[in-house]
């Protein structure tokens, strides 16, 4: 993984799955009944660390991610944040630049310290070959949940805050620019050697808007990572970017670029010219399995491999996933004759 992260072409591949420690495993769901919420089971460095290495014991994949939450951020922050079971997250929605004074970013670090003790005990326990990935939600993702209080809405509140006052709007972005530097430092510190930054929802944006509040907010993170972690890699993955994601890799400066199921392999194999790649998997393939899964994965290492690539998903694994499809994946990207 660091090999390839340097710009190293490694055949084969490299390959770890977002959301690869979860639901669909019976090990996770075992791990998750012994904490009352969702955030408990965040917080609590033994079940952390716990549902962290069940991937890898399971399949070996050749990176762990730390297993938390992007809304641990806000929450640290000091809002309100709660899951609901079967709904997803909630949060006290910020509406307006003067719902900022409740937020208080001098207390992001004593917060999230429960997530620094998972990533500690995670750089012992897991295999050296394993590289341990940390991760943060992007500012726009992050203020969108931050803003509607909950997921899966038209962003309509989320856009209108940004529309009619893009200086306080801008306030928010900062705000969560500043507290996310603080906790991707602190993951490094604490034994993350690549992160990873998740913008789900980049792909709602206009253009103008796109390079407001997702390239530049990523810019600004990556500048002053580079600075507080020179040498650690940084993936970025502004979901739905199409035909953006050229100048997101250009300006933002990530190390590499996670690419969405949409994207081409045109696209991509642009875009390795520039930066190792990491993806894109259709999940519901991964979901189907047999023919079709074989198919769709011979087809990307098949695009990608004259350059630096991570075989990953294009988003994370969905919970109705056969375990036994992931163990065939690994197969078919570690033995081109599978």
């Amino acid at each position: 993984m660091l090999r390839t992260l340097a710009g190293e072409t490694v055949s084969p591949p490299p390959i770890w799955l977002m959301r690869q420690a979860g639901r669909y495993l019976p090990e996770y769901r075992a791990t998750r009944a012994k904490a009352k919420t969702f955030l408990d089971l965040c917080f609590n460095p033994d079940l952390a660390v716990e549902v962290t290495l069940q991937p890898i014991r399971r399949y070996g994949f050749d990176a762990s991610i730390l297993f938390s939450d992007i809304l641990v951020v806000p929450y640290a922050l000091g809002q309100r944040v709660w899951f609901v079971e079967g709904e997803g997250p909630k949060l006290d929605p910020v509406t307006q630049a003067a719902d900022l004074g409740r937020l208080d970013r001098s207390r992001v670090l004593a917060s999230l310290q429960p997530v620094f003790e998972t990533l500690r005990r995670l750089r012992r326990e897991l295999p050296t070959e394993t590289t341990l990935i940390g991760f943060a939600g992007a500012p726009w993702t992050v203020a969108s949940y931050m803003v509607e209080g909950a997921s899966g809405s038209d962003f309509a509140r989320l856009k209108d805050f940004a529309y009619r006052d893009p200086d306080g709007f801008g306030a928010l972005i900062d705000l969560v620019v500043a507290a996310t530097v603080e906790y991707l430092s602190a993951q490094v510190e604490a034994g993350a050697e690549v992160l990873q930054l998740f913008d789900s929802w980049a792909g709602v944006l206009s253009e103008p808007q796109f390079r407001r509040w997702v390239i530049a907010p990523t810019r600004a993170i990556v500048d002053q990572l580079k600075q507080r972690c020179p040498g650690v890699p940084l993936i970025g993955f502004p979901r739905g970017a199409g035909m953006m994601y050229a100048d997101y890799v250009r300006e933002t400066g990530v190390t590499a670029v996670s690419l969405d199921t949409t994207v081409p392999m045109s696209l991509a194999g642009a875009l390795q010219e520039r930066c190792p790649v990491q993806g894109n998997l259709d999940p519901r393939a991964l979901v189907v399995g047999g023919r079709a899964l074989r198919e769709e994965a011979q087809a990307i290492l098949a695009a990608l491999k004259g350059g630096p690539f991570v075989f990953n998903l294009g988003h994370g694994i969905v919970p109705e996933t056969p375990p036994e499809h992931v163990a065939e994946l690994i197969k078919i990207v570690r033995d081109r004759n599978a």
